[in-house]
């Protein structure tokens, strides 16, 4: 595997952790690579590594999901370099958008003429995984058909991410 394979492997697994969704539901949106290159584009690779490396040892110390979200809690969505990173993948996601950093972050860690806050593609928008969440259709995109308005939603998320405790002998 490839050093980007296996740091877009990782991103998913991040996006994942973040999102709550699988792997299987963020590569069916077809913006996985969108998403990735985005965040390397606009914070950088040099901190798009740090920001997986982070992932990958708090998964590996981690032996089981209350231990995970703890370190996760801690080490990446509370810190001041990551979190705002983190939270925009969690917007990135879910709306298809990516915002500006906010003004500490880009003063602190680097501006980029990119960041702005824009639609990834005309995809993007449709694919978010707010509809999924909230079981409705993006407005002006995937019509519902003829009268499904008028039905309560049907939520069934079964499409949850996992933590699976690290292997070390493998």
């Amino acid at each position: 595997m490839t050093n980007q394979a296996y740091q877009i492997q990782q991103f998913i697994e991040l996006s994942g952790a973040l999102t709550d969704f699988n792997a299987f539901t963020l590569n069916g949106t077809g913006q996985v690579q969108n998403y990735y290159d985005t965040l390397n584009r606009i914070v950088g690779r040099v901190m798009v590594e740090e920001l997986l490396s982070k992932f990958s040892a708090i998964y590996e110390a981690s032996t089981d999901h209350e231990k995970f979200n703890e370190l996760l809690r801690k080490q990446i969505i509370g810190d001041e370099k990551f979190g705002p990173v983190a939270r925009n993948i969690i917007k990135l996601w879910y709306t298809g958008m990516w915002y500006q950093m906010a003004q500490f972050w880009r003063e602190a860690y680097g501006m980029s003429d990119e960041d702005v806050t824009f639609f990834v593609n005309s995809a993007s928008y449709a694919e978010g995984l707010l509809w999924q969440a909230i079981d409705a259709n993006p407005s002006g995109a995937k019509g519902p058909g003829y009268g499904s308005w008028s039905l309560p939603p049907n939520i069934n998320f079964d499409n949850c991410w996992q933590f699976k405790p690290f292997n070390h002998t493998s």
